[in-house]
């Protein structure tokens, strides 16, 4: 493969935002579900333990073993046009560009495609002087944003010439985004009707990552207090829980399935879950939450888990992601 580089004589000289989401396989089928696992579980970021160790217990044991019911789940919320998280990231990066015409704004995925590299390679075909990288992650952990970066670095590793750059890491404080999931909560309720207890559930993390300095759970952990201030819950209305916990070493706690099991027998009987770690709808969302969880939940004796989707292609969360960028690009002369 050649070396990318740039000259300066192009037509397009506006900077870059690239939108960096996680990915996700091409199909809902087993060997594409296992392409991507593999892809994403390689990465040391999300799984660090010694290769030699991981290595073979991912393609014996993890791969073979789970990438059929993987795809199963996947094909429960599977769409037409494929993806949920690819179909609402694509939305979501046309609504930003429509609110930032200073810029051009390009999705890439972390696993999977479009890969970060590709997209830069033709970003830099029309011409490339300066990138705003916006992983689509309002809370940073090295597993995720962090990730987004080693990408980007990686890419631009063997470029002759590399662009200005811009990495917004999270932007879980931001008040504008805080206010559009508050707003979002909020009409859900009105519409939809209001459960006794709002649970804002959040991907979970191996405790070991918070123990070596990841800021991920304080975090969530703020951004939640912010948004429940907002809504005017007192302390009995609202709480934070963590999910999708894979193995067998202790995850970041209260889980979210026993914290759900636990408000059903205590009598419990409606609950609104909100997911805000999520940019848009996903499997984790769809498929964990508002399917699984939520039979959990009536199954130990709650009426109805309501779950309240993310912002996806909302016009105020395309403000508020343009808004970020646009901070970003006045840092640097015209």
């Amino acid at each position: 493969m050649s070396h990318a580089y740039f000259d300066g004589q192009t037509d397009d000289q506006r900077p870059l935002l690239l939108l960096v989401n996680l990915g996700t396989p091409e199909a809902a089928n087993p060997s594409a579900v296992r392409r991507y696992l593999a892809e994403f579980l390689h990465d040391y970021r999300v799984v660090d333990l010694t290769r030699w160790l991981w290595c073979p217990i991912l393609h014996f044991a993890i791969l073979p073993l789970r990438s059929s019911k993987v795809a199963r789940n996947y094909a429960r919320v599977w769409t037409e046009r494929g993806s949920p998280l690819a179909v609402h990231s694509q939305a979501l990066a046309e609504a930003v560009a429509r609110e930032l015409p200073e810029a051009r704004v390009r999705l890439a995925m972390r696993y999977g495609r479009p890969a970060v590299a590709e997209v830069l390679r033709a970003a830099a075909a029309e011409g490339l002087h300066r990138i705003v990288v916006l992983p689509l992650y309002p809370q940073y952990s090295a597993s995720t944003s962090g990730s987004v970066f080693d990408a980007v670095a990686r890419a631009l590793l063997r470029w002759r010439r590399v662009p200005a750059l811009r990495f917004i890491a999270d932007y879980h404080r931001e008040p504008d985004w805080l206010a559009a999931v508050a707003d979002s909560i909020r009409s859900h309720r009105q519409r939809e009707g209001a459960g006794e207890l709002v649970l804002f559930s959040f991907h979970g993390l191996p405790q070991r990552f918070i123990a070596a300095g990841d800021p991920y759970q304080a975090q969530c952990l703020a951004g939640a207090q912010a948004i429940a201030e907002q809504l005017g819950l007192d302390a009995g209305q609202w709480r934070v829980s963590f999910q999708s916990r894979f193995g067998r070493e202790p995850w970041l706690m209260p889980y979210t399935d026993q914290t759900l099991v636990e408000l059903a027998r205590s009598g419990t009987r409606r609950v609104d879950v909100v997911c805000p770690g999520f940019a848009v709808d996903c499997i984790e969302t769809l498929d964990e939450i508002a399917h699984e969880n939520a039979r959990l939940f009536v199954e130990n004796g709650g009426e109805r888990l309501t779950y309240i989707p993310c912002l996806n292609d909302r016009a105020e969360h395309a403000r508020v992601l343009a808004g970020l960028a646009r901070r970003e690009l006045a840092g640097w002369a015209n």
